[in-house]
Formats: C-alpha cells, sequence, structure tokens
C-alpha cells in the first residue's frame, strides 16, 4: 500500500446515513462521513416544530410507522445516491459538495433528496474536514477569525404556531457570552 500525501488524507472514503431520534422521539436523519486520514463528522439535523412556507423540504416517509414521521427515504438517498457521489472528493472543497448535492436533488426545494439528508450530510462533511486537520470545527471554518469559543443559544420563551399562546415572535433566546469556557456558558444558561 503506498504512503498517503497530505491532500489524500481529506478524501471522504465513507458516507453513511441512519435514523435516530430528536429530542422531541421524533426520527431525524444523521450523517457520517470518514475521511482517508481518519477525519470523522457526525451531525443530525433538527426539525422545527412550524415550519415557514419558504423553507426548503423536511423528506419524511408518510407511512404508520412513527405517525409518518419516518425518515427512511432520507437516509436511503444518502446511502444509494449521495454517499457515490461524494467517496473520493476531498473534504475540504465545501461548497463544491454542497452544489453537487443540490445539483442532484434538482428541485428548488430540495423535495427530491430531502433537505434532511442533504444539511445532515452537508455539516459531517464539514466536521470531517476539521477533525482531519485536528481543529474544532469553529476554528476550520473561522480561520484566523475564529478567536472565541462559540456560545451556546438558549431558548427561554416560546411562541410561534407551536407554543399555544398569541406570541407573534416564535422564540426569545439568550446568549450567556463573556465566559472562558463553554462549558461555563452553559451552566450560566442553565442556571
Amino acid at each position: 500500500m503506498s504512503a498517503l500525501i497530505d491532500e489524500d488524507l481529506f478524501v471522504i472514503s465513507h458516507v453513511k446515513g441512519r435514523w435516530i431520534l430528536d429530542s422531541r422521539g421524533n426520527p431525524t436523519v444523521e450523517a457520517e462521513v470518514r475521511t482517508l486520514g481518519g477525519g470523522l463528522g457526525v451531525a443530525a439535523v433538527p426539525a422545527g416544530a412550524s415550519k415557514g412556507t419558504h423553507e426548503a423540504i423536511e423528506l419524511r416517509d408518510n407511512s404508520k410507522e412513527f405517525h409518518g414521521k419516518g425518515v427512511e427515504k432520507a437516509v436511503r438517498n444518502i446511502n444509494d445516491i449521495i454517499s457515490k457521489e461524494l467517496v473520493g472528493l476531498d473534504s475540504r472543497e465545501q461548497k463544491e459538495i454542497d452544489n453537487i448535492m443540490i445539483s442532484l436533488d434538482g428541485t428548488p426545494n430540495k423535495s427530491r433528496l430531502g433537505a434532511n439528508a442533504i444539511l445532515a450530510v452537508s455539516l459531517a462533511v464539514a466536521k470531517a474536514a476539521a477533525n482531519t486537520y485536528g481543529l474544532p470545527l469553529f476554528q476550520y471554518l473561522g480561520g484566523i477569525y475564529a478567536r472565541t469559543l462559540p456560545v451556546p443559544l438558549m431558548n427561554i420563551i416560546n411562541g410561534g404556531k407551536h407554543a399555544g399562546n398569541q406570541l407573534r415572535i416564535q422564540e426569545f433566546l439568550i446568549a450567556p457570552a463573556g465566559t472562558d469556557t463553554f462549558k461555563d456558558a452553559l451552566r450560566i444558561g442553565s442556571e
């Protein structure tokens, strides 16, 4: 076996989709991407309780399992369509990879492959590239400008269609900034 050169370390060697349960107990899509350099990226997509009219389409099975909220179709699209196109590509070429998936989908609202499939793979690719470099995602994406750690956003008041009240704003969030660590910010937000 020949030795890998640095460029080869970032080549995508594996793309796998699966379903998991989200915090509401509903199925969602999780993608796993590996590079030849041992990088690993795993990402699960969120699903909002209400959908905007201009949002990309989250592909659901609409079958009796999980009250129609299964995501087997989206998972199959990752494993049968998306993976075949991405294995062998450079994980650092995020824009190219995203454009390939959008082109494969071929719809303006991502309804063929599912926005949930595309987003999970896109984020997993970015995490795999960052992991191959040995960097946290925020530093990989932010480059030399990534001077601060991410700050958690925490929902404190719900509004909109899914809240059961008259608030016209969907969420009120707090951002506990100014701490030395993400752990401290998370604790302050929780308290």
